[in-house]
């Protein structure tokens, strides 16, 4: 969702032209805390907040705790002292993910020009849709009433001559609406807001231009271009004045598939152990392993991300030299990169992995990895794993997890002397060579 400050003299109707104004935004609205309310209704017009305890932050927060002050990624702490009686429910990026997949697909069928910008925002080129299914504010009634009938969940649309006002209609249309913004209305609607609304402008540029005596973006679009940029640099300058007459050149770009699939973690308290680090390590590594399967994909590029209690964070990235979608070798080379982080002896609040540089699996020629190379199965390693996504389908992403088969044998020793960080687990041999699985109780 956009953070773009809205202006509250903002005129919601700018007219019904909508001759030249074929590009769209959709974004849905608080979407993690809807698609949450979409299955638990009972939840309705209360303060919810989807996020971890402790030391998490807010993912989302429905619009009856944003009333409170509540904001995405704010600290959880920050959150619960401003609205103690919020309801806190845990993500399921699963099922947000799959929710996702079918509205973007949904939009696909509209046009074939959609540049998926995050999991719950798209742009949509709508020119040579017209046609067929009439013009865009009957293109964009019609995806917001399927999206809410399928799937409980709703979104708002702006709609305009480019993706810059595009986006800040569907910001101004918020919650669970659609604004259209004629060619002709397209700086009279500017005029009307702050200069933090212009992309590019955050707190530190809105002081510099402030000190210019420039705080709306008329005031900008009415200086000379040449003392914008002396407020804010030559380059970044003429970018905000072209934004504040509504010039936007940029088209939009069908995405051709995700860039890349991360997971993060915020430990409960600082952590200095490193055998518990590669743990988490490794639970992250066959979270996103599994989710590279899911999608069909394989990396060729692994990240590594730490954060330390002072907040510096430090990031390593290693290419492979195969691609690959299983989270022994995510977890090898993430490893060595977490042994290669200086921590300047500070204790990480924060660890997350991310695979990158992603291509389909489907007709890729498979390269053998050492260890697969010395096995009499070169494949059991994956075998392994896909056993492990069969049992999670069935029985929920919790039920079962890589154990300490994928660590070190010192790393495995060590972290059998840990207790256990949530559910009691019992950790058995694979029947077959592989990682070592848990199987966690449920109560």
């Amino acid at each position: 969702m956009s953070k773009a400050p809205r202006s509250a003299t903002a005129n919601r109707d700018w007219g019904s032209d909508e001759s030249g104004t074929s590009v769209m935004h959709v974004d849905m609205d608080a979407f993690f805390a809807m698609c949450e309310l979409a299955r638990r209704p009972e939840l309705r017009g209360l303060p919810v907040i989807v996020g971890g305890q402790g030391r998490g932050v807010v993912l989302a927060a429905t619009y009856e705790a944003r009333a409170f002050g509540v904001r995405s990624a704010m600290p959880m702490t920050s959150a619960m002292r401003l609205c103690p009686q919020a309801v806190i429910v845990p993500p399921d990026h699963r099922r947000y993910s799959d929710v996702s997949r079918s509205i973007m697909a949904t939009i696909g069928e509209i046009t074939p020009i959609v540049e998926q910008i995050s999991i719950d925002e798209a742009f949509l080129d709508v020119s040579g849709a017209r046609r067929r299914l009439g013009p865009p504010t009957a293109i964009g009634a019609r995806l917001r009433a399927h999206v809410q009938a399928v799937h409980g969940v709703t979104c708002s649309v702006g709609i305009a001559k480019n993706k810059f006002l595009a986006k800040l209609a569907s910001t101004h249309a918020k919650p669970d609406g659609m604004l259209l913004v004629p060619a002709e209305a397209s700086v009279p609607f500017l005029r009307t807001l702050p200069v933090g609304a212009l992309w590019g402008v955050g707190e530190k540029t809105e002081a510099q231009l402030a000190r210019w005596g420039i705080t709306t973006v008329a005031q900008l679009a009415d200086s000379d271009v040449a003392t914008v940029q002396a407020a804010v640099g030559r380059v970044g300058g003429a970018h905000l004045y072209d934004l504040s007459w509504g010039r936007d050149p940029r088209p939009v770009v069908p995405s051709e598939s995700e860039r890349s699939i991360g997971n993060e973690t915020t430990f409960g308290t600082d952590q200095s152990d490193r055998v518990a680090i590669e743990a988490r390590v490794l639970e992250l590594c066959d979270k996103v392993a599994a989710r590279l399967r899911e999608q069909g994909v394989v990396t060729r590029t692994v990240a590594l991300k730490v954060r330390t209690n002072d907040f510096r964070t430090l990031t390593r990235s290693r290419t492979l030299d195969g691609p690959t979608d299983v989270a022994r070798e995510l977890y090898r080379v993430a490893r060595e990169l977490l042994s290669a982080v200086d921590l300047r002896g500070l204790p990480v609040r924060l660890v997350g992995v991310r695979a990158e540089n992603l291509s389909l699996r489907t007709g890729m020629a498979e390269q053998l990895t050492l260890d697969e190379a010395s096995s009499e199965r070169p494949s059991v390693q994956r075998e392994a794993e896909l056993a492990l996504d069969a049992v999670r389908q069935r029985f929920g992403s919790r039920a079962i997890g890589l154990g300490a088969g994928g660590m070190s044998a010192e790393s495995r020793r060590a972290s059998e002397a840990l207790p256990s960080r949530r559910d009691d687990a019992l950790t058995t041999p694979s029947p077959i060579s592989g990682p070592i699985l848990v199987r966690r109780r449920t109560t």
